[in-house]
């Protein structure tokens, strides 16, 4: 084992593997959108020299190279950037695409958060491994906070149900362990899905029928698609049709395991109130 110098920084990843780099990284890849807003939030964002499709948040990702996509990298191109910490995702990255990089010597940093105190870990972990500790803490802080503040104003809430489409083709929800399912949760809603065995479970117009939720709330693809309710108006048989309370939260806030939850989980709340007040 090399001696540890003062330089060198270590971190456990959502694999719960240590990963070690002898010193800050300088030359960060961030393998899926979600990753790549952490690193940004982690302060680290003018480190990072590689991302993938759709990387899109904040704004300057848009101008960092782009190898492949979250499922299908561009090894080589990867490679080329020479990073010194490639930033993976749990589920979400081939696995073999993974294990090849760990095999040229490159640290994998593999992270997936499932809880809101593991966006606030997985961005102070970041910023440990990136060197940029005061600026990673505040935001992890501040996310932490800011869920806690949404968990007291809602607690006693009346319970709201709720039916959350997550797809339109084929038909998905979530259930209560997923992400979206405890922003229902802490908002004071009942997932009408949330017992189902799948994180995302596919469901059909009949089951949401069936469940008769008060409130559905969909994400759309991109940012203003607001057709998939359109679906849900022509059942004016359904509680949440009758009530007007068919809402859209843009997905990207609500999505992705990143501080920008917490503004999309204000927003889930408010909806919800908007449902309580109409009955």
């Amino acid at each position: 084992m090399p001696a540890h110098t003062s330089a060198e920084v270590c971190a456990v990843d959502d694999t719960g593997r240590r990963i070690c780099l002898h010193q800050p990284a300088q030359r960060i890849a961030a393998l899926s959108p979600g990753a790549t807003e952490l690193v940004w939030a982690a302060g680290a964002g003018d480190q990072v020299v590689a991302v993938v499709a759709y990387s899109d948040y904040p704004e300057m990702a848009k101008t960092v190279p782009s190898v492949g996509s979250h499922t299908r990298l561009d090894l080589e191109a990867l490679i080329s950037l020479r990073p010194d910490l490639v930033i993976g995702w749990v589920t979400g990255n081939p696995g073999e695409q993974l294990d090849a990089l760990d095999d040229l010597g490159l640290p994998v940093f593999a992270i997936e958060p499932r809880t809101f105190e593991g966006v606030s870990s997985a961005i102070e972990r970041l910023a440990v491994l990136a060197g940029t500790e005061s600026t990673g803490f505040a935001e992890a802080d501040a996310f932490r906070k800011g869920m806690a503040n949404l968990r007291t104003r809602y607690q006693q809430a009346s319970p709201v149900p709720v039916f959350y489409q997550v797809w339109d083709e084929p038909l998905m929800s979530v259930n209560d362990q997923h992400l979206i399912g405890k922003v229902i949760t802490l908002c004071g809603g009942r997932n009408v899905f949330g017992d189902l065995d799948r994180l995302v479970p596919r469901i059909s117009t009949e089951a949401v029928l069936a469940a008769n939720p008060e409130a559905i709330l969909a994400g759309g693809m991109g940012e203003e698609n607001r057709h998939w309710l359109t679906r849900w108006a022509g059942f004016p048989e359904l509680r949440a049709t009758a009530q007007g309370n068919l809402f859209f939260v843009p997905p990207s806030l609500i999505q992705r395991p990143t501080p920008r939850m917490l503004e999309g989980s204000r927003l889930f709340c408010e909806k919800l109130e908007t449902a309580r007040a109409r009955r």
